[in-house]
């Protein structure tokens, strides 16, 4: 799947997901087309059914959504949202945009938009909707809530080694199991570079990601990327056996400043 993001920040172009995507299925024929994330948050959910629905036509459904909350928050004001709001929010939004996906016909009332009455969506999705992810960067509130939606689960590293967020994977099974839903899938989404070698690669990305995640770090209180993450990139890929997580570790990134 070849997933864009949602941003408003200087130095992003993906304010417009899915018209991006759109011009992407115009120029494709096979892959999946999906997003990393829709800031669900402080998108209108009938809009976002709009857009989608139409995507997933225009390109003979290919269409797929990760849903999620963001890791930068510049849309809350510009959308005109309370960042008090942040979790009632998206369980709002999120509740509205499955009834949405999975009734015909939907009557609903909430805090954050006008109520709707007998209303039925066109162009509709396939039955049941298009294939939605929630994405999770580290928190288990946000597993446990895809598990209770019976929705599959995609992590959304923005840094560190994927074995730390192993404990989100086994809580979201736990949490099916409890609830009766069968088993579904997980994903891990990430950015990604192609190089001729694995360290021109490394050397290529760290000189533009190193950058926009010291930014994020600095934003969300916690550890700058060092030299040292570069060169343990480095030894990641020399080692047929990476080390597992320590027990008890927090999935987020990074857990020292080393």
């Amino acid at each position: 799947m070849f997933s864009v993001g949602e941003h408003y920040r200087p130095g992003h172009n993906d304010s417009s997901t899915p018209v991006l995507l759109a011009a992407i299925a115009t120029a494709t024929e096979h892959i999946r087309l999906g997003t990393s994330v829709t800031v669900l948050s402080t998108n209108d959910p009938v809009r976002l059914y709009h857009e989608f629905s139409t995507l997933d036509a225009v390109s003979n459904g290919r269409a797929q959504l990760v849903l999620g909350r963001p890791s930068a928050t510049e849309s809350f004001p510009l959308f005109g949202y309370d960042l008090a709001d942040y979790e009632e929010l998206f369980e709002e939004k999120l509740d509205l945009f499955m009834r949405l996906q999975r009734k015909e016909t939907v009557t609903w009332s909430g805090k954050f938009r006008p109520p709707l009455v007998d209303q039925q969506l066109r162009p509709r999705m396939p039955p049941g909707g298009i294939p939605t992810w929630i994405g999770v960067g580290g928190s288990p509130n946000s597993v446990i809530r895809a598990a209770r939606y019976g929705l599959p689960l995609m992590l959304t590293i923005i840094g560190g080694r994927p074995q730390r967020f192993s404990p989100l994977v086994e809580l979201y099974h736990r949490s099916l199991d409890q609830l009766g839903h069968p088993r579904l899938p997980v994903a891990q989404h990430s950015l990604g570079l192609v190089a001729d070698t694995d360290e021109e690669a490394i050397e290529t990305w760290w000189q533009y990601w190193q950058p926009a995640v010291t930014r994020l770090a600095e934003e969300g209180g916690f550890c700058k990327p060092a030299n040292a993450t570069r060169r343990r990139s480095r030894r990641a890929h020399s080692s047929s056996a990476p080390p597992r997580p320590s027990p008890g570790k927090s999935p987020r990134w990074p857990a020292t400043c080393t």
